[in-house]
This record gives C-alpha cells, sequence and structure tokens, in this order.
C-alpha cells in the first residue's frame, strides 16, 4: 500500500505562506522556507509595532500640546495639571487637534488650566 503523503494540505499550507509573502523581495517571495521565516518575522513585527504606533501618537501629541502651551506661557505639565484641577476630561488627542487647528479653543484652555492653577 503507498504511503500517504497529504499533499493537498501541504500544497495549500504552502499556497497561504507564498500568498501572504507576496511583493517581498527575492527568494523571500518565491522559496516556501525563506519565504516562511519571513512571513514569521513580519507577523511579529506588525504585532509588535501595532503597539509602538499608540506609543509615538501619544508621544506626538504631548509634543504638540507642550509646545502650543509654551507658547502661551505655561509648561505642559503645569497645563496638564491645571485642566485636571479645573475638572476639565479632555484627551490629549484632542488637545493636540486644538493647538494646531482650533488656536482659539486651545487659548480658553490655557485660560481656564491657568485660572485653576492660581
Amino acid at each position: 500500500m503507498p504511503r500517504a503523503t497529504n499533499s493537498v494540505a501541504s500544497r495549500r499550507r504552502r499556497k497561504k505562506v507564498l500568498k501572504l509573502t507576496k511583493g517581498y523581495w527575492g527568494a523571500k517571495s518565491k522559496l516556501f522556507r525563506i519565504a516562511h521565516t519571513q512571513m514569521l518575522k513580519s507577523l511579529s513585527y506588525a504585532y509588535r509595532d501595532r503597539r509602538a504606533r499608540k506609543r509615538d501618537f501619544r508621544s506626538l501629541w504631548i509634543i504638540r500640546i507642550g509646545i502650543a502651551a509654551s507658547n502661551e506661557g505655561v509648561s505642559y505639565n503645569k497645563f496638564i495639571r491645571g485642566l485636571k484641577d479645573a475638572g476639565v476630561v479632555i484627551n490629549r488627542k484632542i488637545l493636540a487637534e486644538f493647538a494646531v487647528n482650533n488656536h482659539e479653543a486651545f487659548i480658553n484652555l490655557v485660560k481656564v488650566a491657568k485660572e485653576s492653577i492660581s
């Protein structure tokens, strides 16, 4: 009796890997063993960087808020502390958006923060 090789499942698995690595340079998209290694590496990078992107954006927002607040004469930490003491609940993404696109609203928030500090 001949040996069963399960070739249908094997071929399907290999095609799935080669489909995921389509567009990679050289052997990374052509040869199964190299493509499989690169696919595992790429998926781990994607997992890691989905989390890193959140950190990067938060730091960008903080930088934007800090610059806009210092232009109005208050430091970042005093601005955030003043908003917290005043009971203003607004996240850093929206604060950065105000700092860049809606400067009048940001100035009003700075006034509120300054009043609650003193």
